[in-house]
């Protein structure tokens, strides 16, 4: 079933080109289950010359729809939070979340953790949007153009060791950016020596 659909959705961005890896990297920024990676790698692997465009298409349409995803989380999410665990609650949520906001937005950004999830989060716990504009725009960038890169430079037989390992080294590259991350806030704050 997952194979047909991904099959399916390559058949799509075949069909559509830009446009339809436009509407799904926004779309999937608000709501959609299917990630812009897969007609990014159908059309890099069908046309590796424009795989940069078709990398930035995927990063600022992304993005965009994160912007969506924002303002449906702050008009729509956050009065429905407010309402069910109380504006201190939401309040606290939002000062933990804002420590760490740009760290948060920036892995969702370039790991296989839904970014969908993080955009909407954003708009619930009132974030900044300059961050959330800032961090997609890097996050996206890093995962979409580093998958462009590779079709640009290596060609459509590059295309199995994407689909297979990207994800694998995009979370292992989260994690060494979170450790990374953790490490200098402990530094700076005296912890270590």
């Amino acid at each position: 079933m997952e194979i047909t659909a991904l099959s399916y959705w390559q058949e799509f961005a075949l069909k559509y080109g830009i446009y339809g890896l436009a509407f799904n990297a926004f779309i999937e920024a608000i709501f959609f289950p299917i990630p812009p990676d897969v007609l990014l790698i159908a059309l890099c692997a069908a046309n590796p010359e424009n795989a940069f465009l078709y990398a930035l298409v995927a990063t600022v349409f992304s993005t965009l729809g994160g912007v969506l995803g924002y303002y449906i989380g702050l008009f729509g999410g956050k009065p429905l939070a407010e309402r069910f665990f109380g504006s201190e609650k939401v309040n606290r949520v939002h000062r933990l979340y804002e420590s760490y906001e740009s760290l948060i937005i920036l892995l969702a950004g370039f790991t296989p953790i839904p970014y969908k999830v993080f955009t909407i989060t954003s708009g619930v716990l009132f974030a900044s949007l300059r961050k959330l504009i800032v961090y997609s725009l890097i996050g996206r960038g890093l995962r979409f153009f580093s998958e462009g890169a590779l079709f640009y430079f290596y060609g459509a037989q590059i295309k199995s060791f994407v689909m297979h390992n990207l994800n694998v080294i995009f979370t292992a590259l989260g994690a060494v950016v979170l450790v990374l991350f953790l490490a200098y806030r402990r530094y700076k704050k005296g912890v270590l020596p």
